[in-house]
């Protein structure tokens, strides 16, 4: 069984810095697209970033330039700068897998971390 265990939320101020890191366990062959998403009351879950598994990388163009995923093993992180009020949200990883003895790929979430941007 895969599990993908998100940690680094938190409050930060207007301007500060946070890092989310997902890291995934399980009998995992391989590891294709990492991505993180992030939802805030009353919106629809919204692509953030993705990093796929040739390193080429994606960013909502309200996060470019401050925002950077990376990815290394069967973890990524999501060193988040420049922190906007409109950041909060809950931010969720997701990771495409193909399991050992899998004939197919299966994306899989994280639990969800709260990220709060405010004074």
């Amino acid at each position: 069984q895969v599990r993908l265990v998100e940690s680094g939320g938190g409050l930060v101020q207007p301007g500060g810095s946070l890092t989310l890191s997902c890291a995934a366990s399980g009998s995992i062959r391989t590891i294709y697209g990492m991505g993180w998403y992030r939802q805030a009351p009353g919106k629809q879950r919204e692509l953030v970033a993705r990093i796929m598994i040739n390193n080429s990388t994606d960013y909502e163009d309200v996060v470019k330039g401050r925002f950077i995923i990376t990815r290394d093993g069967a973890k990524n992180t999501l060193q988040m700068n420049s922190l906007k009020p409109e950041d909060t949200a809950v931010y969720y990883c997701k990771m495409g897998i193909r399991e050992v003895g899998g004939t197919s790929r299966t994306d899989y979430w994280g639990q969800g971390t709260q990220v709060t941007v405010s004074s």
